[in-house]
């Protein structure tokens, strides 16, 4: 019996293909036919550049300079009465245990690092899949470890799953995920095929070496456990080897979004103090500024210090990452227009439809943003399939920050990879303030801190490698996060498909709008600063209600009806 029953009752990157046709034309190239357009006399500025700023999105790859003036105002502070975050309010809500670290680490400037951050592993879900897989897979390094007399009684492993990773858990195929793990596979080398196979073959049983004993396991031995309950996090598991009804060795896990993970009595890694501490965009900006640095010249510095790395280092590993994005991107584009995804959905693939129909529209402008929705679509249709993907911030945002790394390269402007690896730094930069000051978890804060997230690293990718300065990149980034706050996650059968998929390529528009607006009203007349929309979303996840968390148990999830 689980620990939480008597609460309540349980209700290989190489292998991606990149067969793709290279674009040929350039259809984010505006620059014969995009003139400055003046703004009609008497009209507001900020509200004219809001209606054309769906028509100016494409405007942005055109390679224009930035023309927004130089800030001068300094962005607010967070309210003093930020606490730290919990999803505490609605029904059935789970307070954070502030003994997690994700809860503590918040009291201090941020730590996190780009090889923290961006992870490779199999989707649909960094918090449901990745990080589940992590933790059973460090409970097998864990298990391999122990005397030899005390594995020589072994008879087997087993893991429970409790809250959304139980209520969701076959949708987002978090058993597969954990059942591999625990035989010893990791998430960023897994072949997906195997995964593939649990789910169509899913009486398979696998042994597991432990020094002399060898266990076997199966799916079985992955249980679906209570759904509500007074977890630590939402996300909570424990995995267990035992010696009949001995258990030899326990430990309580926590997935706690974009793939991090922690455990009972977690203690963090020590690590080098950052060269420029910062824990909001406010001190991050000031460092900017006062040193005659760019965003990404200050994140770049700490990526050096806080682990020791070299420059070099720092960017072979962004180069890793932005690799693995174009090949999701080109991997989805060459799927089969007629494939249909994992599930009882039965969603057919549009993303090489849309490419191929943008491609022949009339208009300059709709190639663009077909393009771009395309290439989101593409990723995100790879992470519903359950192949690899990239955390950027999550399994669920999948396809936003690809889209626009192969936007702003081989797919369209074709900027220098320098350029992409600056933007690369400042969208880390956006989604580690969103981590340390609020959720990257949709079990926690709902899709705003997945979609929300990415759409707003993506803004401040897309602001960099174009050039802009400081306040625009912030600009950029609280623009997109701000349209999406109180997004509710709601994955129709519990698979990250709908409304997942489109979601993405809707973060990848807004994105780009939200740059567009940024680089051309005048920065320093912003009026809301990043800070208080990274608060304004801390506080609505621990508004919402539980049922729009990742539960499947409302929204979309509730009134579609699959036949």
């Amino acid at each position: 019996m689980s620990k939480y029953e008597n609460k309540i009752s349980a209700d290989k990157l190489s292998s991606i293909e990149q067969t793709c046709e290279p674009v040929q034309d350039d259809p984010f190239d505006l620059s014969d036919q995009l003139k400055p357009v003046a703004i009609p006399h008497g009209v507001d500025r900020r509200a004219f550049l809001m209606r054309s700023a769906v028509v100016g999105a494409a405007a942005v790859m055109t390679g224009r300079s930035v023309s927004a003036v130089a800030a001068q105002a300094k962005p607010g502070p967070i309210p003093a009465s930020a606490e730290p975050k919990g999803v505490a309010g609605g029904p059935g809500n789970v307070e954070l245990s502030p003994s997690l670290n994700v809860v503590k680490e918040q009291k201090g400037p941020v730590m996190t690092t780009l090889d923290e951050f961006y992870k490779v592993g199999p989707g649909p879900s960094s918090s449901h899949t990745i990080g589940p897989m992590r933790i059973t897979y460090d409970f097998y390094q864990r298990c391999t470890k122990l005397p030899a007399d005390q594995l020589a009684k072994a008879t087997a492993l087993k893991v429970n799953l409790f809250g959304s990773l139980s209520a969701t858990g076959k949708g987002h195929g978090t058993e597969r995920a954990s059942l591999a793990g625990l035989i010893g596979m990791e998430p960023a080398t897994v072949d997906p095929a195997f995964l593939d196979g649990l789910r169509d073959k899913p009486g398979q049983s696998f042994p597991v070496k432990l020094g002399e004993k060898t266990v076997n396991v199966s799916l079985n031995d992955v249980v679906f456990d209570a759904v509500k309950g007074d977890f630590p996090h939402p996300n909570t598991m424990t995995c267990k080897l035992m010696a009949g009804n001995t258990v030899l060795l326990e430990l309580e896990y926590y997935s706690v979004g974009g793939g991090f993970i922690e455990w009972k009595g977690y203690t963090p890694p020590k690590k080098n103090p950052p060269k420029y501490p910062f824990s909001t965009m406010k001190e991050l900006r000031q460092h900017a500024d006062q040193n005659n640095l760019t965003i990404a010249q200050v994140i770049l510095a700490n990526e050096m210090a806080i682990p020791g790395r070299s420059e070099a280092e720092v960017y072979a590993f962004i180069d890793k990452i932005t690799n693995a994005m174009v090949a999701t991107v080109k991997s989805g584009l060459a799927a089969p227009e007629d494939s249909v995804l994992p599930g009882p959905i039965k969603l057919h693939s549009k993303a090489a439809t849309v490419y191929k129909r943008a491609m022949d529209d009339q208009y300059q402008t709709e190639r663009a943003l077909g393009a771009l929705s395309a290439y989101a679509l593409a990723g995100s249709e790879e992470n519903g399939r359950g192949h690899l993907v990239i955390t950027a911030p999550t399994g669920g945002s999948a396809g936003v920050m690809p889209a626009v790394v192969y936007a702003l390269g081989e797919g369209g402007r074709k900027l220098p990879p320098d350029k992409i690896r600056q933007g690369m730094l400042a969208a880390a930069a956006i989604g580690y303030l969103c981590k340390h000051n609020a959720t990257l978890s949709a079990a926690e804060g709902g899709c705003q801190a997945e979609i929300g997230v990415a759409s707003a690293m993506a803004a401040a990718l897309a602001a960099t490698a174009n050039g802009a300065e400081s306040r625009v990149v912030e600009n950029a980034a609280e623009s997109a996060l701000e349209h999406h706050l109180g997004m509710t996650c709601d994955p129709v059968a519990g698979f990250v498909q709908v409304p997942c998929i489109e979601r993405c390529a809707f973060g990848a528009v807004k994105a780009w709008t939200a740059y567009v607006i940024a680089s051309n009203e005048i920065a320093s007349r912003h009026r809301i600063d990043l800070d208080a929309t990274i608060f304004a979303m801390a506080q609505t996840a621990k508004d919402m209600n539980s049922k729009y968390k990742e539960t499947s148990e409302a929204g979309l999830a509730l009134s579609v009806t699959l036949c």
